[in-house]
């Protein structure tokens, strides 16, 4: 404002009457905020998902869950929220064939070809019982509603990919706005064995507007891994929200719920609404709304009930330089920590004296362990101050450390590049400091969620994809945030002074999508 020539009697006004009409949106987007939130909802389940039962039988387990949404919507209307999103799976449950889901699939009709709302329209379409239900929570309380159920659509011969029963069974996120209209209708595309439904014929961008954050994107669970709809969806059409619904097992060192949520969200610089369904004992858990630069989250693996998070947060998530092109160089601070070698200072201290001989005259032993189903080459991070590299195929990493005292824990850098080929195919470079489950070498890559080391460092590696998601997760799978994280002479790199707590995983992962 400073520069513009701002006419006195117009004030502050009109300077910014003068703005480019660009930065004046942007402007008025950044202020905006809305509340939002998510529910983690343990599911009443079948007892015998095997086992084909009626509709109304359907219904009735169906609606148990849904009179647990309707608290919770209430309850986040109670709180201001203006959108409410329900986990993957939550209404009807998991594990069934594709015959004994059948009775509790709906009919839901596109949003596009026909305005409807199911509250006030119960006739229009049969079998439609549920979403009726939704919709009206949604009326009622007067808030966008995002849920996730089994649907059904019939096809025809001159489908040549209509399966043999004539109809089509998606796992399908629904969207309703304020009003209780169905807004939104989304197939996820990736499936997760889910023998029970079938894959879209073809790839759907789902986006629905609202009037206090503008346009949404919605993809579900396993999707979050794949260019297509996910990566696509939100390049094409520029999305800053996202809504969540995932029924996620969590898997450490490198993909728990929360760690790799907030990794998406900091690497497209986008808000998500995460809903995960809570079943501790399949290893689910861990929601989340999610910002570039802070998260509200829960994780708990000993609760046996649901949790509803609300949080009110920007519509513009402030602008961070992460995917940019490789070989863009983004200049940062130089940490003091940055290539320091273990020195004389650190070995004059006498209880580090055979320490800093052994690493005068050792090199690190490189080693191979099993982490995440694939084979990693590590090398162990030994003292308080030292510099790391290791390689795998194309991609090297290097690891720049410091840590105020050698505790009793045992840490190690490791790289993989290449095809992941267990529970999915896709192809991954990621470079990896991890907490080893003791102290041998053997327990590296085991899955670990308590630490107390307190450790500065610079992580990068000469990635080949520019799609990478840095991964910080501390002591009791909580939370902390990069200080920097972007590309600097070719190499892609993630920094933390001053962590929280003890570091459990520091990674970047890196997606190569052409390559799966």
């Amino acid at each position: 404002l400073s520069k513009l020539q701002c006419l006195p009697a117009l004030g502050y006004l009109g300077c910014i009457a003068l703005l480019p009409k660009t930065a004046i949106v942007a402007e008025v987007h950044r202020e905006r905020r809305y509340v939002a939130a998510v529910y983690e909802h343990r599911s009443i389940l079948s007892p015998n998902p095997s086992t084909l039962i009626d509709r109304h039988s359907a219904l009735e387990l169906m609606s148990r869950n849904l009179d647990i949404y309707e608290e919770q919507v209430i309850a986040a209307a109670e709180q201001g929220a203006q959108i409410i999103v329900f986990p993957e799976d939550g209404i009807h449950g998991f594990n069934f064939t594709r015959e004994t889901i059948y009775p509790y699939l709906e009919f839901v009709p596109c949003p596009q070809s026909v305005k409807w709302n199911p509250c006030r329209e119960p006739q229009l379409f049969s079998d439609t019982e549920v979403l009726q239900r939704l919709s009206c929570m949604a009326l009622s309380n007067k808030m966008f509603l995002v849920a996730n159920l089994g649907s059904k659509q019939p096809c025809g011969y001159n489908d040549l990919l209509c399966p043999p029963d004539g109809r089509y069974q998606f796992n399908t996120d629904v969207v309703f706005d304020a009003n209780g209209t169905l807004v939104a209708r989304y197939h996820k595309q990736n499936l997760y064995f889910e023998y029970a439904f079938n894959t879209p014929p073809k790839v759907d961008h789902v986006l629905f507007d609202t009037p206090f954050a503008g346009k949404f994107g919605v993809f579900t669970c396993f999707d979050i891994l794949f260019y297509e709809p996910t990566v696509s969806l939100i390049k094409e059409y520029n999305v800053k929200q996202i809504v969540y619904p995932t029924a996620w097992m969590n898997q450490l060192p490198l993909l728990s719920a929360v760690e790799f949520q907030q990794a998406f969200a900091t690497a497209f610089n986008i808000n998500v609404l995460a809903a995960n369904i809570h079943h501790p004992t399949l290893g689910m858990t861990g929601s989340g709304i999610y910002t570039p630069l802070k998260s509200f989250i829960y994780h708990d693996m000993e609760s046996h009930d649901g949790k509803l998070l609300v949080a009110e947060i920007s519509v513009m998530p402030p602008e961070r330089e992460a995917n940019a092109r490789p070989g863009k160089s983004i200049e940062y601070p130089h940490n003091s920590f940055i290539s320091l070698h273990i020195d004389d200072q650190v070995c004059n201290k006498k209880e580090h004296e055979s320490h800093c001989r052994a690493a005068e005259k050792e090199t690190p032993p490189i080693f191979y362990r099993e982490m995440m189903y694939d084979n990693f080459t590590l090398v162990p991070v030994r003292g308080v101050k030292g510099e790391l590299h290791v390689c795998a195929n194309t991609l090297c990493c290097y690891l720049n450390y410091q840590r105020p005292t050698i505790s009793d824990e045992l840490y190690a850098l490791g790289v993989f590049d290449g095809l992941h080929t267990v529970h999915g195919t896709y192809y991954v470079q990621v470079c990896a400091l991890v907490k080893c489950g003791g102290l041998s070498y053997n327990t590296c890559g085991q899955e670990v969620t308590d630490a107390t080391a307190l450790i500065d460092f610079q992580l990068g590696g000469n990635f080949s994809t520019s799609y990478i998601f840095p991964l910080l997760l501390m002591s009791g799978v909580n939370l902390d945030f990069t200080d920097h994280v972007g590309w600097k002479n070719n190499y892609y790199f993630m920094s933390k002074s001053g962590p929280s707590a003890g570091l459990v995983t520091a990674a970047l992962y890196g997606r190569w999508y052409e390559r799966d």
